[in-house]
């Protein structure tokens, strides 16, 4: 069965296994996610629950919204998404960080840092000209493409806005699982900077 649950980015720390290995984890805060609605092929055309994180001050939230969570039992949500595969689950039901256990593999899904505006040596990691002062080279992005073809070709790699874009890490384990302070530790990094969304889910591609 596939899990999912939705949580913040708190930072990065390390911890020593029982053999002194030293891992590098991220620590993620999912406080408990309320299943807000669950969609089915009959009434929605497809399959999917939808659950609702952090909650929010009420008059921060409109009329539709909140007789939404009102079914679920629940307070207006700051996030609300849906994952796929969720079985079992009801309306109302609370979805919380036991439900992952050590060694669970996941993928995890944010939103990268944004950059701002770069140019192509930083963006995509191109090479620079020499740095002499003959040159007249140096940071620039390089052949336009072919003369005959009048135009710059689609997916040129230039200068531009550099992250802020939805990316996903692939099969990472789980650490460890601190349920009184609705804490998962994962291995290694993850997208995002501190405080922002992060969704974990089942890994698809785990062997």
């Amino acid at each position: 069965m596939s899990k999912g649950i939705l949580g913040k980015k708190v930072g990065m720390t390390q911890i020593f296994t029982e053999n002194g290995e030293l891992i590098p984890v991220t620590v993620i805060e999912a406080t408990p996610n309320v299943v807000l609605q669950v969609k089915s092929v009959e009434t929605d055309g497809y399959e999917a629950t939808q659950v609702g994180f952090d909650d929010k001050r009420e008059v921060l939230s409109n009329k539709p919204a909140k007789g939404h969570v009102a079914k679920a039992g629940t307070t207006p949500k700051r996030f609300v998404r849906e994952f796929k595969g969720l079985e079992g689950l009801e309306v109302g039901v609370e979805i919380k960080v036991d439900t992952f256990e050590v060694g669970d593999v996941v993928d995890v899904t944010g939103t990268s840092k944004g950059k701002g505006y770069q140019g192509p040596i930083k963006r995509w990691g191109q090479s620079r000209g020499p740095m002499a002062h003959g040159s007249r080279y140096h940071r620039r992005p390089g052949s336009m493409g072919p003369v005959a073809a009048n135009r710059v070709p689609k997916g040129k790699r230039l200068a531009g806005r550099m992250g802020g874009q939805r990316i996903t890490v692939q099969n990472l384990p789980i650490v460890r699982v601190i349920p009184e302070k609705n804490v998962i530790l994962v291995k290694g990094n993850v997208p995002g900077s501190k405080k922002s969304l992060i969704i974990i889910k089942s890994a698809v591609k785990s062997k």
